[in-house]
């Protein structure tokens, strides 16, 4: 199966990686910025050209990997001749590529990506397309990258994006803050990085409902008035803390 890449960014560089290491070939590497397309293509062994370039067409499959608002941008330059067309994004239907080809989908893959992540994780895939044989092609190359594969319409990959969103992004925030509260109180945030990786390994095995632990679970007020009482000086942390805090009493106390 020969591949055309559309975007140099995070998304681009790993799954690029990602299919070489599963031996699929990769023709043609396409970016906004001509530089970034070289560089890209230049590690994965295919040619490379911008927006304002020529298409290779004889790839079979052609993965747009831009950002979201971007994706728009290289349909001018996509004339795929009714190949498959697939971006790879969480929240975006599958139908925004309705204009470049008959035969078009989805393969978005539900792991945080960076270029310079010294190692490729495991890496679930939901897949899309709008007609069965554009579906078996996706999963067939889907399937070559990765064992977790899924076929998921339009909502249900946004509603797995949302909550993708929750154990992701909104937890790093919170190291983040963390991290902060730490640097300005003299103390040390590494200390918490064995912590991190023990709460996020034991769900491999039990229900996160059925993992919780900390004063609010236990209605141990007297602690929570005490972190309350040090975050005077940290308004938005401590307007965090009482909302997580309520949460989670509610959610524990929902039945």
């Amino acid at each position: 199966m020969k591949i055309a890449i559309i975007g140099a960014g995070n998304v681009a560089s790993v799954l690029g990686r990602l299919m070489r290491l599963n031996n699929l070939t990769i023709v043609q590497v396409a970016s906004r910025n001509i530089h970034h397309a070289k560089v890209l293509a230049d590690e994965l062994g295919a040619t490379f050209t911008d927006f304002n370039g020529l298409l290779d067409v004889t790839a079979d499959v052609y993965v747009i990997a831009l950002a979201d608002a971007a994706i728009a941008e290289c349909f001018p330059f996509l004339k795929s001749n009714n190949k498959i067309v697939v971006h790879t994004a969480g929240s975006i239907s599958k139908d925004i590529l309705q204009s470049v080809s008959s035969n078009y989908g989805v393969l978005y893959p539900l792991q945080t990506l960076i270029k310079e992540m010294p190692k490729i994780p495991p890496i679930p895939f939901l897949i899309d397309g709008n007609n069965e044989d554009t579906i078996e092609l996706i999963t067939t190359l889907a399937k070559q990258l990765s064992h977790n594969v899924q076929v998921s319409n339009d909502q249900s990959r946004m509603k797995i994006h949302l909550a993708a969103v929750m154990v992701n992004n909104f937890t790093n925030h919170l190291y983040a803050m963390a991290e902060d509260f730490c640097n300005k109180e003299k103390l040390d945030f590494n200390m918490l990085k064995p912590l991190i990786s023990e709460t996020a390994s034991r769900i491999s095995a039990s229900s996160p409902s059925n993992l919780q632990t900390g004063p609010a679970i236990r209605n141990d007020i007297q602690t929570i008035d005490k972190h309350l009482s040090l975050l005077m000086d940290y308004p938005q942390i401590k307007a965090i803390y009482l909302k997580l805090t309520d949460s989670i009493i509610n959610f524990n106390n929902k039945e």
